[in-house]
This record gives structure tokens, C-alpha cells and sequence, in this order.
């Protein structure tokens, strides 16, 4: 068998079967990032991302944003767990003759992304590649009261993001702030029972909190905020690279987040029980199934 038949995520499952894990590790795959015990009061968080050229960017991209993208990404993934990134590690597989001024703007583009989380670049690799091929290995940490992952979801939670969604593709995936300041503020200040980042599409990364939950979910087509590039509402369904949050808290908490910080965090559904699935109501009222999809490797 291929591993285009098999898939990107039948091939993560493949692959989970034979890891064997110590009881030093508090979540390994399966969220945005391992929890690996710490101190008293905190855990790590482990993460890493792989970017390469023709599948995660083009060649002709501004190089300075191609930096700049290949760290965000981790730095979303932190986010998501609501934790604070701290050290980081880059390693580049690189062609023969890449101009070395491509690199300069790719390297400042890299530092200005991670001065301004304040995250130290610790080190990496270098290697000769076909593409170029980025390697982005990051860690941080999380309070444990803070710590959210994505199997907390609960029947009766509303379902909220903390940004417009679609049309990243063209143009916002290099430019996107990831939300770690969002996310900061929810876990002080609410009691938020799941949470993701929209990395690979709202429809397949809610799948992901409503398998990992054992929950179904029904969100409404008027309810999710259309970014302006954004071609309609399958792009924000299946089209990912938007990196927003995707979080789910009671709906007394909700109530409570929408006083406080209204409009700045949007409700689009709500969780249900795991026997209704998983469901679009559309504008015109029409209830559709929707499959757990978006973009995949294989």
C-alpha cells in the first residue's frame, strides 16, 4: 500500500501503535503540542513543523514572509495549548544555488518573528535539498491551571474563533499573528474546556477536538466570520492556513467572554451529543452532514 492510499492521518495512526511512552509524558501525538513534565507548577510543551517549497510556499514568495511563516506556525501550536514559546531550534535543507541574499531576508524575516514573541533561536542544521525544506523545532511552557488540549469539548459548549476565516491561501498564511495573546487571556480569565488551532481548515480541525472529545458539534454558516479573501464558505471550511483559535467553553463561561470582551472572540456553534454528528446549518436553514476534511498531505 501507498502512503497516498493509506493518508496523512491513517499514516500518524499507523505509526502511534508502536510508541510506547513513560509516565514523564503528559500528552505525546495527537494535540498541537507533547506536555512533558516540568516543575512543580509547569509542564513543557514540544512542538515542531516542517515547511517545504511547492506544498507550504512557492519559490517566488517574498522571502522575508517565508522566514517569517516557518516559525509562526510553532508559534501557533503553543498557542494552542496556552502556553508561552520560549527556545527554538531551525534547521534548513537547502538547493546549491540559493542566492544567499533569498537566505538574508529569509533569516530576518525568521529573528523578527521570534524577537517579537520573545523566543531565543538556540540552534538547528543545515543541509543540501532538492526544495527548500524547513524544519522548525520549538518549546515552551504552560502553567498547569492553564494547560487546555483539544479532548476537553463538552455537550452544551459553545464553539467560538478568534478570527475570520478563508482565503489564507492567498496571501494571509505568511502574514497571520498566531494568538498567543488570546490565548493567554482566556485561560486567565475563563474556564475553556478545548482548544486548537486552525491549521488545516475549521471543518477538520473542529474533527479533530470532536473526535478527540467523543462529541458532535452544529455550526451555522451565518455565524462563521468570512475573511474578505475568502472565496466562500468552503474555503473556510476546508481550506486551513487561517491559524485562528478554535476554542469551546460552557455556556455560562460564554455568556460571561461575550460581556467582557464582545466582539472579539465569535460564537459559530455549539457542542452536541456524538449520536447527532456533525452538522452545517445553512443560511437558508438547511441541515447538512459535514465530514471531518481539509487539507491532508496524502
Amino acid at each position: 500500500m501507498r502512503v497516498d492510499k493509506l493518508g496523512e492521518f491513517g499514516l500518524i495512526e499507523r505509526f502511534k501503535r508502536f510508541i510506547k511512552l513513560d509516565s514523564s509524558v503528559i500528552q505525546g501525538a495527537g494535540d498541537d503540542c507533547a506536555v512533558i513534565k516540568y516543575t512543580k507548577d509547569k509542564y513543557l510543551l514540544f512542538t515542531c513543523d516542517m515547511l517545504v517549497e511547492g506544498v507550504d510556499f512557492t519559490s517566488d514568495e517574498n522571502p522575508y514572509l517565508i522566514g517569517r511563516k516557518s516559525v509562526a506556525v510553532s508559534i501557533s501550536d503553543i498557542a494552542a495549548c496556552a502556553g508561552l514559546p520560549k527556545f527554538c531550534l531551525v534547521s534548513l535543507g537547502l538547493p546549491k544555488k540559493t542566492p544567499v541574499e533569498f537566505m538574508d531576508k529569509f533569516f530576518k524575516g525568521t529573528l523578527d518573528m521570534l524577537k517579537r514573541f520573545k523566543i531565543n533561536l538556540v540552534g538547528g542544521d543545515l543541509s543540501r535539498a532538492h526544495k527548500l525544506t524547513i524544519d522548525v523545532s520549538m518549546l515552551g511552557v504552560v502553567e498547569k491551571r492553564y494547560l487546555v488540549l483539544r479532548k476537553g469539548a463538552k455537550v452544551g459548549d459553545i464553539i467560538f474563533v478568534t478570527g475570520k476565516l478563508g482565503g489564507s491561501i492567498y496571501g494571509k498564511h505568511l502574514r497571520f499573528v498566531p494568538r498567543i495573546k488570546e490565548a493567554r487571556f482566556l485561560t486567565k480569565n475563563f474556564k475553556i474546556h478545548s482548544l486548537i488551532d486552525i491549521s488545516d481548515g475549521l471543518a477538520q480541525d473542529l474533527g479533530h477536538i470532536l473526535r478527540e472529545s467523543k462529541c458532535g458539534a452544529v455550526i451555522y454558516e451565518e455565524a462563521i466570520p468570512l475573511d474578505k479573501a475568502a472565496k466562500g464558505i468552503k474555503d473556510a471550511l476546508y481550506q486551513g492556513e487561517d491559524f485562528e483559535l478554535l476554542f469551546t467553553l460552557s455556556r455560562s463561561e460564554a455568556r460571561r467572554l461575550w460581556q467582557k470582551a464582545k466582539n472579539k472572540f465569535i460564537p459559530i456553534g455549539e457542542i452536541i451529543a456524538s449520536k447527532w454528528g456533525f452538522r452545517l446549518i445553512k443560511k437558508d436553514g438547511t441541515r447538512i452532514m459535514l465530514k471531518p476534511k481539509g487539507f491532508v498531505h496524502f
